[in-house]
């Protein structure tokens, strides 16, 4: 499925109809979020939550959150974006994903990982009176972004809100996401977040140096 398209099927409709909905956008970082910020803010009145109980260790998450911060302060959106941070609680995390530690990276795994986030957000989306949620995770060409539509509207029906279908990586959003990154100076960071993907990326880094 084209969910790109779907997602500019919609755009079009809200265009034509003058309508303005809600978004609440969950991001797992600031580069992730930057095309996604500037390609949606001209459509809905959006606000970031970060909820990434993954990401390890504690430093690397604060060091996340901030930037996340900063760069909705430094981007020119067409309309206000503001920001709701969820509870750091790893032990959620590695609660959910107890049997699955030795699974690789892009796995059922990470699977488990994005409902765990998604979940968070469709329960926050629908309890705040929201009209959409959706994730920025799909612009990242290592994310499986048939997987994450699916759960995003099996939550969608359980939580009675509507998921906004996306993948983001589409029309050159992961490029631009790169020049945004570049042009407000953002922390990429080398791993995807939890310790699992740190170790397999301290693994390649050790191997290249073998």
């Amino acid at each position: 499925m084209n969910y790109q398209k779907e997602l500019e099927n919609l755009i079009d409709t809200l265009v034509k109809e003058q309508r303005r909905p809600t978004l609440l956008l969950h991001s797992c970082c600031a580069p992730c979020s930057s095309y996604v910020l500037e390609y949606l803010s001209a459509y809905f009145d959006m606000t970031i939550f970060f909820y990434n109980p993954n990401i390890h260790p504690e430093e690397e998450y604060i060091r996340r959150v901030e930037e996340q911060k900063a760069l909705i302060k430094a981007m020119p959106l067409q309309s206000e974006v503001h920001f709701l941070q969820g509870e750091y609680r790893p032990e959620a995390y590695y609660g959910q994903i107890k049997g699955l530690e030795h699974e690789p990276e892009g796995g059922s795994r990470c699977f488990v990982c994005y409902e765990l986030r998604l979940k968070e957000a469709a329960g926050l989306a629908a309890a705040m009176g929201f009209d959409y949620y959706t994730t920025t995770l799909s612009i990242s060409p290592h994310k499986n972004a048939e997987k994450l539509n699916e759960i995003g509207e099996r939550l969608a029906k359980e939580y009675k809100v509507s998921y906004l279908p996306s993948d983001f990586k589409k029309k050159n959003g992961y490029k631009r996401s790169i020049e945004l990154s570049r042009e407000y100076d953002l922390y990429r960071q080398d791993y995807c977040g939890c310790v699992y993907s740190l170790r397999e990326k301290q693994s390649r880094d050790a191997a290249r140096q073998d």
